[in-house]
């Protein structure tokens, strides 16, 4: 089997270097980064098979990391937090994390997890069996072809359109604020964010819904965002 990559993100220097130790002595190969702009950036250069990641970090923490870590990826993201609250941890398992262990902890402690959620990962098939195609319910996505299909007819989406259609399809079930969806499609901050959203929201259900009134994929859920439904 390859040698396997942890990206260890945290904005304290001492806790990046004494994880990277552990994970060496382990056999991993340890990448590091001091904020979530960083871990991106890796992400992008390097092929990475778990995260290890803190919440609280300039630049970008650990939360919005995970925002769109989990628009394009499904690796494992452990959360890092000095935060024991339940609170923070329902948080941060909320927006995609798999696990979260609280600081200080235990080495042996984190290296348990790290190797659990590999072998789930790696060794159960989700590594190997990563998705280019999503469907639910007669909507269908083909990341490599950037197209998306209705009960086999092509449908024609704008960029943004298909952005967000490819964001809640490859994510079907869960709910996304419209804050998350700006942050995650036009990959800035959100200021102003709902009409613009609601307006994109509005044509995609023009183009996917036999009633935009009542649709049947692309969902509201009051007070909190949209979703499109999951495969019944």
């Amino acid at each position: 089997m390859e040698k396997l990559t942890v990206l260890v993100t945290d904005d304290d220097k001492d806790i990046r270097d004494g994880i990277e130790i552990y994970l060496r002595n382990e056999g991993y190969n340890v990448l590091k980064a001091a904020d979530g702009v960083e871990a991106l950036n890796l992400l992008e250069e390097q092929e990475v098979h778990l995260i290890i990641l803190d919440i609280m970090m300039p630049n970008m923490d650990g939360i919005s990391a995970t925002f769109k870590i989990r628009a394009e990826r499904n690796i494992p993201i452990i959360m890092l937090s000095a935060k024991a609250e339940d609170t923070d941890k329902i948080h941060g398992l909320s927006v995609g994390a798999d696990d979260y262990i609280t600081k200080p902890f235990h080495p042996m402690e984190l290296l348990a997890r790290v190797k659990s959620q590999l072998r789930r990962y790696v060794q159960l098939g989700t590594y190997n069996a990563q998705s280019t195609k999503y469907e639910s319910n007669g909507l269908a996505l083909d990341v490599d072809a950037k197209e998306v299909r209705l009960d086999g007819e092509l449908v024609k989406l704008t960029p943004i359109e298909y952005k967000i259609t490819e964001l809640l399809l490859k994510n079907a079930g869960r709910v996304f604020s419209i804050r998350e969806i700006y942050e995650l499609v036009w990959n800035e901050e959100a200021y102003n964010a709902e009409n613009v959203v609601a307006v994109h929201i509005r044509k995609i259900r023009e183009k996917i819904e036999a009633d935009p009134k009542n649709p049947r994929f692309l969902k509201v859920v009051w007070g909190i965002g949209y979703k499109i439904e999951k495969q019944n």
